[in-house]
């Protein structure tokens, strides 16, 4: 909750409220002297709240002590401090008469002498704000029920839709250096290879342009949620945020049962993704290998892997899934990165399907300071350079409502179960495919590093990726070196059909996913 404004603060509001077009009232502004009805308040509350949403403004504001027309002061005996409902609190009673609960503020104070209350309502997010059940729209300079202008609500829920998580607000009434005091601005010019500009006022032009702060009524100053997000020195001080902060946990051995060390990350993930990276790194098992008759210790993965999967974890996470953050657990044998929020893709065509990203203001910065590529290349450097160490295939997956991106240490191809063999086959085929390149016998050899003289175990393996249905041949008429793969989604419909047919349409995907195959809809459980 941000601090009630100060005398000047309120001083400005009031006279940029005042300087609003006459005549009738703007529809996220109500001017009133002392009717202070607790219960027309709540549904004011809601109909400025929605109303603002509607207009992109990103707040509503109630005025006692102004007259609506004139717009001259002429004070009020309101003193929403004191005031009550039943034995309640009035502001008590009002958060919890509101669903969802949206943040608003009392401001009082005197103002050329006269007493004026402001009431500051957050706009509206992600769905209408209801009092007691009941949603309220401003219908020009009247208070109505929202199912009552069905357009409106068409439009309003139009607009929630649109309406980015980035671009909230993370901490709002904030003086230009109170912003510069929460933000690390140094490393936003440093990361964009540009100079720092001269003083405060252009550093603020700066990152107003790029939309990390916004100014408000009063000469005041608002931090986005991406501002916060990329750029906050210690992402705690934000109420909505706090939960957001990066975890790292080692455990012991392959399970959850011992903790060795826990680490919380609460810089900006621009400010300190590439401490983060180091940290990981750093505490990753190693494997030894032997170069030149010497025996050398390398990290578990290429760094270059921890930093693509865990930019994603950050960049596609879900921020409206609450009590959740991105988590990195290191274990003796495997990595787990987890983010809150379902893949947009499916996790079968991460290698294939067009990037798409809830957070696209968050993901084109992240791109523009050189931290990740929108591209949606991440995941294919991910599988190439695991290919290129020959490491067990990544497992993505997505347990309840969250991604999450398993990588397995250093394991030996006999050690493998079916399931790791089979999702190797399969991402093999995948990036073979989208560099325009088929699987063959040839290429899962070089793979898994397996002699050509054991070309048959390649065979066996391939025979059972085809077996699980994520695999096709292409050319089945001659022989097994000859033979050339596909993933199932790059196949021509009518060998998918043949697959189904059969019923041997397996996977080891552990969900179920659903192919239009010649106009018809199959939803075919996988089986591991």
């Amino acid at each position: 909750m941000s601090a009630p404004a100060s005398a000047s603060e309120l001083a400005s509001i009031v006279q940029e409220l005042r300087g609003l077009p006459t005549g009738t009232e703007t529809e996220w502004v109500e001017f009133k002297v002392d009717n202070a009805n607790p219960v027309e308040m709540g549904q004011y509350i809601s109909a400025l709240a929605n109303s603002a949403a509607l207009l992109q403004k990103p707040r509503g504001y109630i005025a006692w002590g102004i007259e609506d027309i004139s717009r001259r002061l002429v004070g009020t005996s309101f003193e929403p401090r004191r005031a009550k409902c039943g034995n309640e609190d009035l502001e008590n009673w009002l958060t919890r008469s509101l669903e969802p609960q949206i943040a608003f503020r009392f401001h009082e104070g005197v103002v050329d002498d006269i007493r004026i209350v402001v009431l500051e309502v957050d706009s509206a997010h992600s769905q209408p704000v209801r009092f007691k059940g009941e949603g309220f729209i401003r219908v020009g300079s009247y208070k109505k029920k929202l199912k009552d202008h069905p357009e409106k609500e068409r439009q309003l829920w139009h607009q929630l839709g649109s309406t980015s998580f980035e671009s909230g607000i993370a901490a709002h009434r904030l003086s230009g250096d109170e912003v510069l005091q929460r933000l690390a601005f140094t490393s936003y010019f440093d990361l964009l290879k540009l100079p720092l500009p001269p003083d405060r006022d252009a550093i603020l032009a700066a990152l107003e342009a790029d939309e990390l702060v916004k100014r408000s009524l009063g000469g005041s100053w608002s931090i986005t949620n991406v501002g916060a997000v990329l750029f906050a020195k210690d992402l705690g001080r934000f109420d909505g945020l706090r939960r957001k902060v990066v975890r790292i946990v080692q455990y012991a051995g392959k399970g959850r049962v011992v903790t060795t060390r826990e680490q919380v990350v609460s810089t900006g993930y621009a400010t300190g993704f590439e401490a983060l990276v180091q940290n990981i790194v750093a505490v990753l098992p190693t494997n030894e290998v032997i170069e030149q008759a010497l025996r050398k210790s390398m990290p578990m993965f290429p760094p270059i892997v921890v930093r693509e999967v865990a930019a994603n974890a950050l960049i596609h996470q879900d921020f409206v899934v609450g009590g959740a953050g991105p988590m990195i657990e290191i274990f003796d044998d495997r990595v787990e990165v987890t983010n809150p929020g379902r893949p947009l893709v499916p996790t079968e065509r991460l290698l294939d399907q067009p990037p798409r990203s809830r957070n696209e203001k968050l993901a084109s910065l992240m791109r523009r300071l050189g931290i990740c590529e929108e591209r949606g290349s991440g995941i294919d450097k991910v599988v190439f350079q695991i290919e290129l160490f020959q490491l067990p295939a990544p497992l993505f997956e997505s347990p309840g409502e969250s991604m999450r991106v398993v990588l397995f240490g250093l394991r030996a191809l006999k050690d493998m179960e079916r399931a790791d063999r089979v999702r190797a086959c399969y991402l093999h085929a995948c990036l073979r495919h989208v560099t325009r390149e088929p699987m063959t016998n040839a290429s899962l050899r070089a793979r898994f590093g397996i002699d050509e003289k054991n070309a048959a175990t390649a065979s066996n393996l391939l025979n059972e990726a085809v077996e699980s249905g994520l695999v096709v041949i292409q050319n089945s008429s001659v022989g097994y070196k000859l033979r050339r793969y596909l993933p199932f989604w790059a196949a021509p419909a009518s060998m998918r059909s043949d697959c189904l047919i059969r019923g041997r349409l397996r996977s080891d995907f552990n969900h179920r996913i659903t192919q239009t195959l010649n106009t018809k809809h199959f939803v075919v459980a996988l089986v591991v």
